[in-house]
């Protein structure tokens, strides 16, 4: 027995060519990979789909054939659809949450301007019915700039 053979061709227990399509993508050190993958898909089927992809996106292919077949395990019923199904609805509830978390930001902020705009008529408002005279100068004082006998204490109250 040769060790430098693939984790495919050990479970295989088979002579590990040079040119192995399983090689680079199922090593040695881990055979619960492809365990996994020739337990839901089988060995021939995987070499078909590694074999008809280019080179570049067989590495990415083969993780994906390991990730579902972990799932299909793990999961016989749904495998990898019922966790994407899960998250999904995480996603869904998280939107849900953000969403009413906007609409009281949105009714907080709205009332806070609701609040500004009553302060602000209430400043600008002013009953004439009820200034104390002493408020606006007489006759007298009109003639002479310099006389001050405004009655402040009203505007302190």
């Amino acid at each position: 027995m040769n060790s430098s053979r693939c984790a495919a061709c050990k479970h295989l227990r088979r002579r590990c060519p040079s040119d192995c399509i399983f090689s680079p993508y199922f090593p040695s050190n881990d055979p619960r990979r492809f365990a996994y993958v020739h337990k839901i898909y089988g060995a021939s089927n995987v070499g078909k789909i590694l074999h008809d992809l280019p080179v570049n996106l067989r590495a990415e292919a083969a993780d994906s054939l390991f990730k579902e077949a972990s799932y299909r395990i793990k999961y016989p019923v749904y495998g990898c659809v019922g966790h994407i199904t899960m998250l999904h609805q995480q996603i869904q509830n998280a939107e849900c949450q953000l969403a009413r978390i906007r609409a009281r930001i949105a009714v907080i902020q709205a009332r806070i301007i609701n609040n500004i705009n009553n302060e602000e008529e209430e400043h600008q408002h002013v009953d004439y019915n009820n200034i104390n005279p002493n408020f606006f100068p007489s006759q007298n004082d009109v003639s002479n700039p310099t006389s001050f006998n405004y009655d402040l204490s009203t505007w302190f109250d």
